[in-house]
């Protein structure tokens, strides 16, 4: 099933304003939220095709939304994930979260073209 609809979760403007402004045009509908709070109400109220989840943000963890939403139960069955960061984690923590996602990348390496070639890659 092709991507059309995609979550941002990130807390920094800059890369945020970047991934969304190439993901629009790209011809994607994006919604961004900045807070972890917030992104998770986001990704249990409506139906996306991907979330992009940041580790490190504010009010809540990458982990602990990728935990609350592919934990127990799947509340997001057909939703990817791609896990973003600059954060350096160790193995164990890596290994859990990239259990859970479809995709991890170190922001530092990701440019929005590449972006977009791993998301076409998954749909």
């Amino acid at each position: 099933m092709p991507i059309k609809t995609i979550l941002v979760i990130e807390d920094d403007r800059f890369i945020g304003e970047m991934y969304v402004r190439s993901l629009k045009k790209a011809g994607y509908e994006v919604d961004w939220m900045v807070g972890g709070n917030d992104g998770l109400i986001a990704a249990r109220n409506k139906k996306y095709d991907l979330i992009l989840l940041d580790i490190m943000l504010p009010e809540r963890r990458g982990s602990e939304i990728m935990d609350a939403l592919r934990g127990d139960k799947d509340l997001i069955p057909g939703t990817k994930v791609i896990i973003i960061t600059n954060f350096e984690q160790d193995e164990e923590s890596r290994m859990a979260m990239e259990s859970g996602a479809d995709a991890y990348l170190i922001k530092a390496e990701i440019t929005p073209k590449k972006l977009l070639d791993v998301i076409a890659n998954l749909g």
